[in-house]
């Protein structure tokens, strides 16, 4: 490894770009050890880290009141619905999984009794099933009791493909039988490394049988429990506004010792996220700000002087533009983007791959993201055994230039490039808020350079990554040619976060949209890396796999990676989140509490 390679991962711990763990994690993967490695940041100058401080409530309740900000407003509870985090992070309040995942990538079991291994027999030695215990004595919020009958219909409903669950991907290839009451066994169609997928995270909440059994299949979406959530959860059900307000209140049955810590939770919606910063950072309004996707130099200077600050946390999101392999202005059978069509320019790889030549990266990490981003051109960033090293980026409008004309695009007296009488012209959307507004306007005028002319659209966050499908302006649909979001990684595994994009993932209107492969791509090399990798048990071929299938990505120019970010938090200084790079926020919302201070 380069010297300066390794000091310039040294000054990341420093600033907080990168943490202990991922630095630890990247020695690793160079061959050293975690001692070393440990002693390596110490001769660097980084202080030795303290052990997380154990929680510190003694009682349930009186925590009075937890104000959180979302400024992407949660539009429905039900988290087999949730096709963004902000539904996701909603729904968690009340609806729990077996188990989440902890800031050091562990299994934290949540309903489950405990985690499932070869030494306590919950898991097969074939690799093919998983046993899991449920906790017993827990109880829904109306008081019935949680069973196995839970988990075995949770799986039926998510499974079925009327029910349009954008879960399906989970729960579709698996089967789940009913063992005793409190226990069930999930069945592996082939051998299956990462088992801890059904029933974990952010798609793992389970739903209760006796509010949802007449809603499975096509009645699915007219349940009244898709908005007025009963769960297992550290808070009940008060009040939800789509797109505005989520209240809940202490569930005094739950079913940890000491927890919750809060008597109520309020989840408000809406804005942007600099006020949000404000509300938490400066004026010490609200508790917690959800995502500060704000330019560093905002955060700095809110954090002089104020009532709060940012909290990082390393995982393996990823920003990124999303390239349109359909054509989103020809209707096919009342539906655009439809894959019966082909894009009509994009579809050339010449084209796409000067686009990726169009993207300053450096530029974007520079004014905008700062301690928050890390370039890549990768679109699998973590965990490191994951991490292609094969892959590079660029920014060259002269190359870029080069390409589109050996792809035989003419640039017209107007200075837009045309071929065939067709101008070269991209609609290039996201939703509103300042960096990636910044960012696209950083594109645009590299594209304009280049011979492109992209129109620039951004559209309410809420409206944007809405699963409403009567909603043209979704991002699932993706009626533009261009579209940029983050992709976070709930979980330290890339199963999820690589099989969104099998060509059996489509979305489209037969599936409601719901599908996740939304550049509508299908590559059957790629496929066929992703099923192998999802039944090899050795741990290196495995990477490997997932390697060549980020490579294959990068190869095909199908997504343009942008920026590696971290999860960025605003917390008043009081507040004690338990955050995760691999998990959503409100994932272990059960364990925050509030510091006395004074």
């Amino acid at each position: 490894m380069l010297d300066t390679e390794l000091r310039t991962m040294i000054d990341e711990v420093k600033d907080g770009r990168m943490d202990r763990r991922g630095f630890v994690q990247r020695m690793l993967a160079f061959g050293l050890t975690a001692p070393m490695a440990t002693q390596l940041l110490a001769i660097g100058g980084v202080a030795m880290a303290q052990s997380p401080a154990p929680y510190k409530p003694t009682k349930r309740g009186g925590g009075g009141p937890l104000k959180l900000l979302w400024w992407q407003g949660a539009t429905l509870l039900n988290p087999h619905f949730a096709t963004g985090t902000k539904d996701q992070d909603g729904s968690r309040l009340f609806y729990e999984p077996l188990a989440s995942w902890d800031g050091d990538g562990n299994l934290n079991p949540i309903l489950a009794a405990e985690i499932p291994s070869i030494k306590n027999g919950g898991l097969a030695a074939d690799a093919k099933s998983v046993t899991w215990k449920i906790k017993p004595g827990v109880k829904w919020h109306d008081g019935k009791p949680l069973t196995a009958d839970d988990l075995v219909f949770t799986w039926e409903y998510s499974s079925d493909p009327a029910t349009a669950a954008v879960s399906k991907g989970v729960y579709g290839d698996i089967k789940v039988e009913k063992v005793d009451d409190l226990t069930v066994r999930v069945l592996f169609k082939a051998p299956t490394p990462f088992w801890a997928n059904a029933f974990v995270g952010a798609y793992g909440c389970i739903l209760p049988k006796h509010l949802f059994a007449e809603y499975k299949g096509a009645k699915s979406r007219e349940a009244p429990n898709n908005l007025k959530p009963i769960g297992t959860g550290p808070y009940k059900f008060v009040e939800f506004k789509p797109g505005d307000v989520v209240r809940g209140e202490i569930n005094m049955d739950y079913h940890m010792p000491n927890r919750p810590h809060f008597d109520t939770v309020e989840m408000k919606g809406g804005g942007d996220a600099v006020s949000a910063a404000r509300a938490v950072i400066q004026t010490g309004e609200y508790d917690f700000a959800w995502n500060m996707q704000v330019e560093d130099e905002v955060l700095l200077r809110l954090e002089k002087g104020g009532k709060g600050k940012t909290s990082y946390a390393v995982g393996g999101d990823i920003e990124f533009i999303m390239i349109n392999f359909t054509d989103p202005n020809t209707e096919v059978d009342g539906e655009r983007s439809s894959m019966k069509t082909k894009h009509p320019i994009l579809s050339d790889a010449k084209v796409r791959k000067a686009l990726s030549l169009l993207v300053d990266r450096e530029a974007v990490q520079k004014v905008i993201y700062g301690r928050a981003g890390r370039i890549t051109a990768n679109y699998l960033n973590g965990p490191a055994q994951y991490v292609s090293k094969n892959t590079s980026w660029e920014f060259s409008i002269e190359k870029a230039n080069k390409l589109l004309d050996e792809a035989g695009w003419k640039l017209g007296a107007d200075g837009v490039r045309e071929k065939d009488g067709k101008k070269l012209k991209l609609v290039y959307q996201t939703s509103i808020n300042g960096p990636r507004q910044k960012t696209q306007a950083i594109v645009k005028q590299a594209c304009q350079k280049a011979g492109i002319d992209v129109e620039l659209k951004s559209v309410v966050a809420s409206v944007f990554f809405s699963s409403d499908v009567a909603n043209p302006d979704t991002y699932s649909k993706f009626y533009a040619d261009l579209e940029m979001f983050q992709i976070p990684m709930t979980q330290p595994d890339p199963a999820l976060h690589m099989r969104r994009y099998l060509s059996k993932n489509v979305a489209t209107k037969e599936n409601k949209w719901q599908g996740q492969n939304f550049p509508r791509w299908v590559n059957k090399e790629f496929d066929a890396a992703i099923e192998q990798a999802e039944g090899e048990i050795d741990p290196i071929k495995r990477a490997s796999l997932y390697i060549k299938a980020n490579d294959i990505m990068w190869q095909d120019t199908m997504v343009i990676p942008v920026m590696h970010r971290l999860k960025v938090e605003a917390t008043s200084n009081s507040l004690r989140p338990v955050l995760s790079g691999w998990s959503n926020e409100t994932d272990n919302i059960q364990d925050w509490y509030r510091e006395a201070t004074g």
